[in-house]
């Protein structure tokens, strides 16, 4: 399996969304696999929040030889997105102007600025076309926004446990873990271990919303004759928020959680449904039947005004996780609708809606 981590400098300013712009720009990213001579068999994997380029490791299930997507058929890439932590332009990265790391001086960004810095990369590999691109969460985000401005490109869509508007619950949830990590009292100061007390306080918040009522019941059972730090809940709250800080830097956690705060494909499109209707992939939404972050009816709007959408629910005890975790699912779900539309068959929505995957 031939895999290349690679930095695309981009030289010139990059604007921004919310006004200002980066003096310059660098994107780290993985490819996996060869682009063809046709140069049809892209697939571009879309990451989420703590997320890296590094996709083969994260999303294992799915990606490797005999796997989903096969690096043997497939040429895959996954860029680090704009202010995360792997090498991409960010918060800890020099500013040129000064020399120095941005820290707090880095700009907030959008959904709309990191598809526009993947598109910079698309551009400088030579890919005219995407056969498929698959996104979830805040990774499906950045699918559902990209294949709305270039519309064009993309030949597959496939978009999971995500939305077209961020929701004021998620917002709430984000808000909330911006608000722990700033009243740590080191992150007032500019160096990058700052933050990280409340980042892990962050993180544990983070996880309620990722999981669900059912999945600490029977995954974090209290035990017989449990009491304090003995109780599995507790420890396991503090080995997440320990485990994120030995990885990840608090910068990065407070804009990317901006960054998906940002989503709203409808913003300056005439609304939401309208600009969910200038997507012409065929498009296969999945959806996280017990997702508490993304909740099912969220997928369910985007198949019904994606035109020619599906709709697929996986029934998954892990909560919004379950598009990392449920990989014979996710499999089974995508395989069954590209042989539908090899066949060219209609995957008709009102199908899907009543096929669960147990």
């Amino acid at each position: 399996m031939q895999v290349n981590f690679q930095t695309f400098h981009y030289t010139h300013s990059f604007p921004l969304e919310l006004g200002g712009s980066l003096p310059e720009l660098q994107i780290a990213y993985q490819t996996i696999g060869k682009l063809n001579e046709k140069k049809d068999n892209v697939v571009w994997i879309c990451h989420a929040f703590t997320g890296s380029q590094d996709v083969a490791d994260w999303w294992q299930g799915l990606v490797g030889t005999g796997k989903l997507f096969n690096p043997e058929n497939h040429f895959i890439v996954c860029a680090n997105i704009l202010g995360s932590h792997y090498g991409t332009t960010g918060p800890l990265s020099n500013n040129p102007k000064t020399n120095k790391p941005y820290f707090h001086d880095f700009p907030e960004v959008t959904i709309r600025d990191v598809v526009s810095s993947l598109d910079l990369l698309r551009k400088h590999l030579g890919i005219q076309k995407i056969k498929i691109c698959i996104g979830g969460s805040l990774g499906g985000q950045q699918a559902v926004e990209w294949s709305i401005s270039h519309p064009n490109i993309f030949e597959q869509l496939i978009l999971v446990a995500t939305d077209a508007v961020f929701s004021p619950w998620g917002i709430a949830f984000n808000e909330s873990q911006r608000m722990a990590i700033e009243i740590d009292p080191t992150w007032k100061e500019s160096n990058p271990k700052a933050g990280l007390e409340g980042m892990k306080v962050a993180r544990a918040t983070a996880l309620i919303s990722y999981r669900n009522y059912e999945t600490y019941h029977i995954t974090q059972n209290r035990g017989e004759n449990a009491l304090g730090n003995q109780l599995r809940a507790i420890s396991y709250q503090r080995y997440q928020g320990e485990k994120l800080a030995q990885r990840f830097n608090a910068y990065s956690y407070y804009r990317l959680s901006q960054m998906m705060d940002s989503q709203d494909v409808g913003r300056n499109r005439g609304g939401v449904i309208a600009a969910l209707k200038q997507i012409k992939a065929k498009t296969l939404v999945i959806g996280i039947k017990s997702d508490a972050l993304f909740p099912i009816n969220e997928q369910e709007f985007l198949a019904k005004h994606i035109p020619g959408a599906s709709f697929q629910i996986i029934d998954s005890l892990y909560g919004h996780d379950g598009f990392l975790i449920e990989n014979s699912l996710m499999t089974k779900a995508i395989r069954l609708w590209q042989k539908l539309i090899r066949l060219e068959i209609n995957p008709m929505e009102a199908f899907f809606k009543k096929l669960e995957m147990v």
